[in-house]
C-alpha cells in the first residue's frame, strides 16, 4: 500500500506552534510593519522547526512571489554565467530567489519563456540580450517590473545595463593597430531584423571595429564574415577569413565563444596563434583567462552588469513609478598569449 504524500505545513500550524496568530505570521512572511524583532524570531524558529516553506502561487496572491525571473539566450556561453553571478550575489541578502531559463536565441521560444514567468507571477524579469521587438518589451515591462542587460536603446518602460560596446571594439583594433597589424578582420553575428539591428551588441562591437579602422586610415582593410555568435559560427567565419586571397594577419571575434571557433579553425588550417595571426575577442569569460588559451579579451565586466541589473530591478519593485535609468560600463582590454606583433605573424 502507497503511504499518502505528507500534508504540506501551513502558516496556520505555524501559528499554532509559535503560539501566535495567523495574522502575526503573515506580516513575517511580507515582512510587514507591525511585526517586532522578537515576533519574527519567533515565527521564524517556529517556520524551521516545523520545516515550513512559503508557498510561492499563495504569496502571488498576497502581492509578492519573491522570485526574480532571468532569461538567458544560451547556456552554453559562460559569459552569461558572470551576469547571473552578479544578479544572484546582489541577492544574496535579500528574500528573493532567482529562476533562469534559456531563450534560445529565438523570438517564438523566448516569448514562451517570458510568458511563462509572468503566468508565474514572478515579481521582476532581467532579461538578457533579448531578441524580442522593442514594443514586446515595453509590453513586457509594463506588465511586470523589467530590466534589459546587453541591448542598447532607451525605453519609458524598463531599465537597461549594457556596455560600451563601440569603446570595447575600438579597444581591440588600437591593440592589434600597435603590434603593426594592417589587416584585421572582425566575425560579426548576423542580424536580419534591420529595426532591431542598432540595438544589438554583436552590432555595435561591428560598428566600432568600422569606425576604428577608419580612424586608423585602414578603411580599405575592412573585412567582415557574418556568422553567429557561437563556437561553429566562430569557426565558419574564421575558415572564410582564412580562405580570402590576402588573409588577414589578426582576427577580432566577436565574442568568447566565436574566438574558441576561430582558434579550432587555425589550428586546422595548419597555422599558430599568434605566430602565424593574432586572434583577440570580447566578453572576457572563465574560457578567455584559461592557462593553455590565454585569449586577448575586452572585459565588460558581466559581474557588474548583473549586480547592476538587479538593483535596479529591486527598486523598480519597490517604485514602479520612477524614471526610467540606463547604465552604461566601461571596458577595459585584458591582453594576453593569443596576440603578437605583426613581424610574428607573416
Amino acid at each position: 500500500m502507497v503511504k499518502p504524500a505528507p500534508r504540506r505545513v501551513t502558516i496556520v500550524d505555524v501559528a499554532r506552534h509559535a503560539q501566535v496568530s495567523t495574522t502575526a505570521v503573515s506580516k513575517v512572511l511580507r515582512n510587514a510593519y507591525g511585526a517586532s524583532p522578537a515576533m519574527r524570531a519567533k515565527v521564524q524558529q517556529a517556520m524551521t522547526e516545523l520545516g515550513y516553506r512559503p508557498h510561492a502561487a499563495a504569496r502571488g496572491l498576497r502581492g509578492q512571489t519573491y522570485t526574480i525571473g532571468v532569461m538567458l539566450p544560451e547556456l552554453r556561453n559562460l559569459f552569461f554565467a558572470d551576469i547571473l553571478d552578479g544578479i544572484t550575489a546582489q541577492l544574496g541578502d535579500t528574500d528573493y530567489q532567482v529562476l533562469l531559463a534559456p531563450g534560445c536565441n529565438g523570438e517564438k521560444a523566448e516569448a514562451r519563456v517570458i510568458d511563462a514567468m509572468i503566468d508565474r507571477s514572478m515579481d521582476g524579469l532581467v532579461l538578457i540580450a533579448p531578441v524580442s521587438a522593442r514594443s514586446r518589451l515595453n509590453e513586457v515591462a509594463r506588465t511586470v517590473p523589467t530590466v534589459v542587460v546587453g541591448r542598447h536603446g532607451s525605453s519609458p518602460a524598463y531599465d537597461t545595463v549594457t556596455d560600451d560596446d563601440i569603446a570595447g571594439a575600438a579597444l581591440v583594433v588600437d591593440h592589434l593597430v600597435s603590434l603593426g597589424h594592417r589587416r584585421i578582420a572582425h566575425i560579426e553575428h548576423h542580424e536580419t531584423d534591420r529595426v532591431r539591428l542598432a540595438e544589438m551588441p554583436n552590432a555595435q562591437r561591428a560598428r566600432g571595429y568600422r569606425d576604428a579602422m577608419i580612424a586608423h586610415g585602414l578603411e580599405d582593410e575592412i573585412d567582415i564574415a557574418s556568422t553567429s555568435y557561437t563556437h561553429d559560427g566562430g569557426h565558419l567565419g574564421a575558415r572564410q577569413l582564412l580562405d580570402r586571397p590576402r588573409r588577414p594577419t589578426a582576427i577580432f571575434a566577436g565574442a568568447d565563444v566565436v574566438a574558441l571557433g576561430a582558434l579550432e579553425a587555425v589550428a586546422e588550417a595548419g597555422l599558430t596563434v599568434p605566430g602565424d595571426i593574432s586572434v583577440a575577442s570580447y566578453d572576457n569569460s572563465a574560457l578567455a583567462s584559461f592557462g593553455p588559451i590565454s585569449l586577448t579579451s575586452v572585459d565588460q565586466d558581466g559581474r557588474q552588469m548583473g549586480v547592476d541589473a538587479a538593483r535596479l530591478l529591486v527598486d523598480r519593485i519597490t517604485d514602479r513609478q520612477r524614471r526610467t535609468a540606463q547604465v552604461t560600463l566601461s571596458p577595459t582590454l585584458v591582453v594576453r598569449r593569443t596576440t603578437a606583433a605583426v613581424e610574428a605573424a607573416q
